[in-house]
């Protein structure tokens, strides 16, 4: 499982460049995966939505663009330059006064019971320290009927599978350590995406953390999926 403190040093030494990064390692496919989560969630009208692991904004903006401005948004993250980047970020495009940005860590959610109408985090699940644990937090805040949204790297097809892993262990740490500096931080983080369950396997620990009405959606030759899940 990932050390927590490993993971925050880690996303604070690449935090300044980690939108930089996203984009050109994933070709800029990155932004349509998270329009999918942004249109499944839309999909639901909620009023108050958590978007945890936030890092620095991306989803919690997207959100706020697509949503009623009468929707309540909120991002969370337990690694602080990364918040700070998102408030950077808000500051510039001035506007989201229905966004706020908050630390807190995804296992031990300072947040009431019964809260949100939804919970979304991507590519944030595969680096908790206990996945069911985190699940299980996401659902207490969820008001009864509401749903998580993870969008989260999966196992690719079996075809795609060799192009892929030489791509992750071999082109893009190369690749990232340019970008940011930070060779390392990115080595890790492929250890993490090839080690993540697949979408039945991730679906179960949604099952096991509560959930119901589970739904998972292959993106991008299963390297991405999102996977819905109803508070019961």
């Amino acid at each position: 499982m990932p050390d927590p403190a490993a993971v925050n040093s880690l996303f604070a030494r690449i935090a300044r460049r980690y939108d930089v990064a996203n984009r050109l390692l994933s070709g800029g496919i990155d932004v349509w995966w998270r329009k999918r989560l942004v249109g499944a969630v839309k999909a639901t009208t909620p009023h108050a939505v958590l978007d945890l692991a936030t890092g620095s904004g991306d989803v919690a903006f997207a959100l706020g663009r697509s949503l009623s401005e009468d929707t309540e948004i909120l991002g969370m993250d337990f690694c602080q330059p990364m918040l700070d980047e998102a408030e950077l970020k808000k500051k510039e495009m001035g506007g989201f006064r229905n966004i706020a940005f908050r630390q807190g860590d995804g296992m031990a959610l300072p947040i009431e019971d019964d809260t949100f109408d939804a919970v979304t985090i991507s590519f944030g699940l595969r680096n908790m320290a206990d996945r069911i644990q985190s699940l299980r937090e996401m659902s207490r805040v969820l008001r009864p009927g509401g749903r998580v949204f993870v969008l989260e790297f999966s196992q690719p097809q079996p075809w795609f599978r060799p192009i892929y892993f030489f791509y992750l262990r071999h082109i893009l740490p190369w690749l990232a350590g340019k970008i940011t500096g930070d060779r390392a931080a990115y080595e890790y983080l492929n250890a993490t995406i090839e080690q993540f369950p697949g979408r039945a396997a991730l679906a179960a620990e949604l099952e096991k953390a509560g959930f119901t009405d589970i739904q998972a959606r292959g993106m991008t030759f299963g390297i991405v999926a999102l996977h819905v899940g109803k508070k019961g």
